[in-house]
């Protein structure tokens, strides 16, 4: 009885360590997913459009697909987006003219979310060199260093909409104005919304506790906006020079937000609108997620956060992405639509898609590509 109790014991946990390892996907099979979710979407939108930031999200995440597999239709099909836009995001030439509260017209060229395509562009000036794909980004950001103003970045969306064009710029240029005034700009950010109790960041000012709270009292931390931040360093520290005196501070600052992201993940996976009040706008939600996803797996296969520590959130946000947000049909559903915080009674379901969810989807894609070969 006893050997046979032994046998037992010794398949069961064989079986444990099988089921185990069958729930971590293949390369292959991300990629295959990538390649599922990527085509779906050029499919279905073929037509480009403006370079406004919910279309340049998704081509961040287009190109990073792009520098995964080396498929030369999402090379091309961000090419052709950045042409169809004269590698421009907002048009105005007028300096005169040009402002950075929000705004959608042509003159809006200092507001951060005309200057997302500006990583794209980028992207494709580093894939195939040449002065004038990122001409337009350099005479943008230049001009705005050049002003005395450092409040250009008022919304946690800024975070991701520019700070990775600084680092992209400083390493193509070696203009160390860029790693200046992003540190300047950060600071005026963190000054208006990040809470350093929670280790986290407020959409913008007027969600700040206890002004604005969440149905049951709580601090509101918008989940989106949170993902916005937190890739926003990933991308940042890509390109930051490792023996920067400042790469340190965004080092700790990026730990301390995976952390903080970290112990809030829901138990399927997910993480809900309003990250510390699950009953504010309960349900998942998969652009917020998938942000979250990207930065915690780019930070452990960049050796930044411990893989042992945040391998069960990986698995849990993995299985969400995969199994949950991931349709048949590969279409990726559950994205909140365009807005700045959790609303109760909102309804997101597998039929809510949008470009910015598809690039983040992409994003977390290719760095658990990378991961599952680690």
């Amino acid at each position: 009885m006893r050997s046979n109790s032994l046998l037992f014991i010794i398949f069961a946990l064989m079986s444990m360590s099988c089921t185990e390892k069958k729930t971590q996907p293949t390369s292959e099979e991300v990629i295959e997913i990538i390649h599922k979710v990527n085509n779906y979407w050029q499919t279905n939108n073929p037509k480009h459009g403006n370079a406004f930031w919910h279309r340049a999200v998704y081509h961040t995440g287009n190109m990073a697909a792009y520098a995964l597999t080396e498929k030369a239709e999402y090379l091309a099909f961000s090419e052709a987006w950045a042409e169809h836009n004269q590698w421009k995001g907002a048009t105005s030439d007028d300096t005169l003219q040009w402002r950075y509260s929000y705004g959608e017209r042509p003159e809006y060229v200092l507001f951060g979310d005309w200057q997302t395509c500006f990583q794209v562009y980028a992207d494709l000036y580093t894939n195939e060199p040449a002065d004038y794909k990122i001409a337009r980004a350099r005479g943008v950001m230049e001009y705005q260093m050049s002003t005395p103003n450092n409040d250009y970045w008022w919304w946690a969306d800024g975070l991701y909409m520019v700070m990775p064009v600084m680092t992209r710029l400083h390493k193509i240029t070696g203009n160390e104005l860029y790693l200046e005034k992003l540190y300047e700009y950060l600071m005026y950010a963190d000054s208006i919304m990040y809470d350093v109790e929670a280790g986290l960041y407020y959409r913008d000012a007027k969600y700040i506790y206890p002004k604005h709270e969440s149905m049951n009292g709580k601090k509101d931390f918008w989940a989106r906006g949170d993902g916005w931040v937190l890739a926003a360093f990933a991308r940042v520290l890509q390109d930051f020079p490792e023996d920067h005196k400042d790469r340190s501070f965004y080092v700790e600052r990026f730990r301390t937000i995976a952390k903080a992201v970290a112990a809030c993940q829901q138990p399927e996976g997910y993480w809900t609108r309003s990250m510390l009040d699950p009953e504010h706008a309960p349900g998942p939600e998969t652009s917020g997620t998938a942000f979250f996803t990207y930065g915690i797996l780019w930070g452990v296969n960049n050796g930044l956060l411990d893989k042992k520590e945040y391998k069960p959130i990986i698995d849990k946000a993995w299985t969400y992405l995969s199994t949950v947000a991931l349709q048949e049909d590969g279409k990726v559903g559950y994205v909140q639509p365009i807005g700045e915080k959790a609303i109760p009674g909102q309804v997101v379901d597998a039929n809510s898609q949008a470009d910015f969810g598809v690039g983040a989807f992409l994003l977390a894609a290719c760095e658990m590509a990378k991961y599952v070969t680690q």
